[in-house]
């Protein structure tokens, strides 16, 4: 049992506050790697959140991997999403109210590969070509990267 689950039986689905982190993967084209989640079929970015002990970077890099198979070189940090706009209700009704990291990269290695469980599609998209099944909330932050970039 993960710590989440262990929390969510003692409070059920009461708001709790979760550290995570999440990372905008960019190929050689500058498209970005979404997966399309099983729990409510929007497309989302490669993260989770934190397991007892670990560090910001190794939760992306563990997220990344456990979810896309593949793995992360360099990476770097762009922004901490938190407050109120970030707040959502999980499709089981648990309240997260999370505390997002969210990294950058280029820097991947291997083969994308679906884990079955949690995503049920890998796909790399033209930035300008995001597709509408995307929380408000993963929209604004890939927006808010390119704007920083300059694209």
């Amino acid at each position: 049992m993960s710590y989440i689950q262990e929390i969510r039986a003692l409070v059920g689905h009461r708001p709790l506050i979760l550290a995570g982190a999440v990372v905008l993967i960019f190929d050689e084209e500058q498209r970005i790697l979404l997966e399309r989640r099983t729990d409510d079929n929007t497309w989302d970015l490669p993260g989770g959140f934190m397991e007892i002990g670990e560090t910001t970077e190794e939760t992306a890099r563990r997220e990344v991997r456990e979810e896309t198979g593949l793995e992360i070189g360099e990476m770097t940090l762009f922004r901490i999403c938190s407050g109120r706009e970030y707040m959502y209700v999980c499709p089981n009704g648990d309240e997260v109210v999370p505390v997002s990291i969210v990294y950058v990269t280029k820097d991947v290695r291997g083969t994308l590969r679906l884990d079955g469980s949690e995503v049920s599609d890998l796909k790399y998209f033209p930035t300008d070509d995001l597709p509408g099944e995307m929380l408000l909330q993963v929209r604004q932050i890939i927006e808010e990267f390119l704007k920083t970039r300059g694209s």
